[in-house]
């Protein structure tokens, strides 16, 4: 019972959008792995989408991802950079949130068709990835071996790591430049350029996901809307691979 109510907490403490994002990447390939559903059937190929209505293919690619070792780094990391997003930028945010990842989906599906890419699971975890890290330039985030640089170059150390193992570079190249055009059109051109954020949230993912009052309890600063507390990035504490701290001056 112990043990069970230990993954219930677990599970209940994942911010929600994590959550649905996370068992989503977890359960897809489990699927084609125990038999149940052929992999080709998931993968974006153009063809059977334009001439079968095969629509789903544009969502499953997002989700799929060979059963191996890089699957579960890529749920470690989605993980872990998705639940800052969501507790420490993007608190109290979830439409903002939501349409972060539709933009970074919506890029990702167009370029892919043009490109002929089949797996877009990691591009979209390094989009999000990036996003954090480039929000968070100076915070000092620490890898495998002891190796520490800022958050500002770790999507470029992770991409190293990757490649070196085999992994599709050119998905997760793709997913680091798509991060990059969300993170210029709403946060790097308004505050270094002065300018309008030159996308933003359709109103009505509001009504689905309307905003959330961030309180703080006694003795402790609520979270400032639009920004996190303290400028960190919440969540996912109690591990060094991918932690972070801010430097001191």
């Amino acid at each position: 019972m112990d043990a069970q109510n230990d993954l219930t907490n677990w599970i209940s403490s994942i911010p929600k959008i994590t959550r649905w994002w996370f068992f989503a990447f977890f359960i897809v390939p489990l699927t084609t792995r125990l038999g149940l559903l052929d992999p080709m059937s998931l993968v974006l190929i153009s063809e059977p989408i334009f001439s079968g209505f095969q629509v789903w293919r544009l969502v499953t690619c997002l989700l799929w991802h060979p059963v191996n070792f890089r699957w579960l780094m890529l749920l470690y990391f989605l993980y872990s950079y998705s639940t800052r997003l969501e507790t420490g930028y993007f608190a109290g945010k979830p439409a903002d949130y939501v349409f972060m990842l539709l933009f970074n989906c919506l890029c990702l599906v167009i370029v892919g068709v043009f490109m002929g890419l089949f797996i877009l699971s990691s591009a979209l975890v390094f989009s999000s990835l990036y996003i954090w890290c480039q929000i968070n330039r100076d915070v000092i985030v620490q890898f495998w071996f002891g190796v520490k640089v800022k958050a500002m170059y770790f999507p470029w150390v992770l991409f190293l790591f990757f490649f070196i193992l085999g992994a599709d570079w050119v998905a997760m190249l793709l997913g680091i430049v798509v991060g990059h055009l969300y993170f210029f059109l709403t946060m790097k051109y308004p505050q270094e350029f002065g300018g309008r954020k030159l996308i933003s949230t359709p109103q009505f993912l509001y009504r689905y996901f309307p905003n959330e009052v961030q309180t703080g309890g006694f003795g402790v600063p609520p979270v400032r809307r639009g920004g996190q507390a303290g400028g960190g990035g919440g969540g996912g504490g109690g591990h060094t691979w991918g932690g972070g701290r801010r430097l001191d001056g």
